[in-house]
């Protein structure tokens, strides 16, 4: 297997259904979808949509049946970082390595750019599956438990609240990396699961491995924040600890941030590994994200 080449071919796809499964910029009104576009089509790493497509692969999906929630996920997760950059939020100027939509547009078409996106998911999954709709169901309900309000904008509310104390907790920590990160990659997984038909022991090892991927993904972004700069993380670096955020580096040092890393690593792996099929993209998906913060 030849991990550069399968991680290429699964994000060439997501880049081929966003431009399929978005309306186009012009539709009117043409700056609401010009910024849907310009939020969405920004780049990035593609991380839930690929996870989507290739747990879908797994189970035996060759088709693009999952394109459309991989698609949805995607949309999901954009809006979530619209959100997440506006000057009542993060108040962040950059994200992947570009202007965020609120500066490239303006604040109140971010924010309807946003919610267009997370309406747009749902609607994408209860149109591209209507001649499946026990899985319609089951996607759609998957998506909004994971993206509600006990999940990932509980855990970004409890985030924004870690900032205005000095005394956060390690569980204040992980319900907020459980929920506002993890979620969503759980999700992404169950996903492409429930659309290659798998039973309910896979799917269990899929959101396992999601849930430990998922930390992973969060933890080694906190040591990024405090480790690298800006132009290798395409957003603002420093800003976690300028803020003062609670994140792993902060509570826990960058040592045992990195070990915990590599002990969610080792988990996600595990679970992982207890599939059927060929794991060995999504193995090596994983070690390569802990790999980043090294």
């Amino acid at each position: 297997m030849n991990f550069a080449a399968e991680l290429s071919r699964h994000v060439s796809r997501v880049e081929t259904g966003l431009n399929l499964h978005l309306p186009a910029a012009d539709t009117r009104p043409a700056r609401l979808h010009a910024a849907m576009r310009y939020a969405v089509e920004g780049g990035g790493k593609r991380l839930r949509p690929v996870l989507t497509l290739a747990a879908a692969e797994l189970f035996g999906v060759t088709d693009d049946a999952a394109l459309p929630a991989a698609v949805a996920i995607e949309c999901l997760h954009t809006y979530s970082l619209v959100h997440d950059d506006l000057p009542c939020m993060d108040d962040d100027d950059l994200r992947r390595g570009r202007a965020t939509t609120h500066r490239a547009f303006d604040e109140a078409t971010a924010l309807l750019a946003g919610d267009a996106l997370l309406t747009h998911a749902f609607a994408l999954l209860a149109t591209a599956y209507t001649d499946r709709p026990a899985l319609a169901h089951a996607l759609i309900a998957e998506l909004a438990e994971a993206a509600g309000s006990r999940r990932l904008i509980g855990g970004q509310m409890e985030d924004l609240q870690a900032e205005q104390k000095s005394d956060a907790t390690a569980d204040e920590l992980e319900f907020i990396h459980l929920n506002k990160t993890a979620a969503m990659i759980e999700a992404a997984l169950v996903m492409g699961g429930l659309i290659g038909g798998a039973n309910e022991d896979a799917l269990g090892s899929l959101r396992l491995a999601g849930r430990d991927l998922g930390l992973t993904f969060q933890i080694v972004d906190d040591i990024l924040d405090a480790t690298a700069d800006t132009a290798t993380l395409g957003k603002t670096a420093g800003k976690d600890a300028k803020a003062g955020k609670t994140t792993y580096v902060k509570l826990h040092g960058l040592a045992a941030a990195r070990e915990f890393a590599a002990a969610h690593t080792h988990r996600a792996v595990a679970a992982l590994e207890s599939l059927p099929g060929d794991t060995a993209f999504l193995v090596a998906l994983t070690r390569e994200l802990v790999a980043r913060g090294k």
